[in-house]
This record gives structure tokens, sequence and C-alpha cells, in this order.
């Protein structure tokens, strides 16, 4: 089941819920009983894990851009 996280726009409370895709959504804040109670966007966490995944995979080198040493095909970068 996914985490969804709440903003109370009314008293500023957050709060996270667990909830099925299915269900509707929360339309009153537990803190103060608004109904300014609305479902936020967020970004999702995710971790690889299985054959063939490294932790370095998808990391940052620190080399820098690949475009400096040809790698757009010679005609520079947008």
């Amino acid at each position: 089941m996914p985490i969804y996280e709440y903003r109370c726009d009314a008293c500023g409370a957050q709060k996270e819920h667990l909830q099925k895709m299915s269900d509707e959504p929360i339309a009153q804040c537990p803190s103060c009983g608004s109904s300014d109670y609305a479902k936020q966007l967020s970004a999702a966490g995710f971790q690889l894990k299985g054959n063939g995944w490294y932790v370095t995979d998808f990391k940052n080198s620190g080399s820098g851009p690949a475009c400096g040493s040809g790698g757009c095909g010679g005609g520079g970068c947008a």
C-alpha cells in the first residue's frame, strides 16, 4: 500500500497516511477538523535490488558531463 502525504491549508498540519490506491482521499484534517486537507504531490522513493544492479550504477562520478569528451557526437551540446 502506498503512503500519501496530506497537508491542511487551515492549520498547516502535515501527515502521512497509509492508504489503498482505491481508497477515497481523506477530506477532514485530523488536527483541526477543517475540510482544507489535501493530498500532496511527492517524489516516490525506491531502491533497485537484485542481480545486475549496483550502488554505483546511477551515482554521479564527478567526472563532469560526457560532452567535453565528444560524447554528444562531436556536434556540441545544447
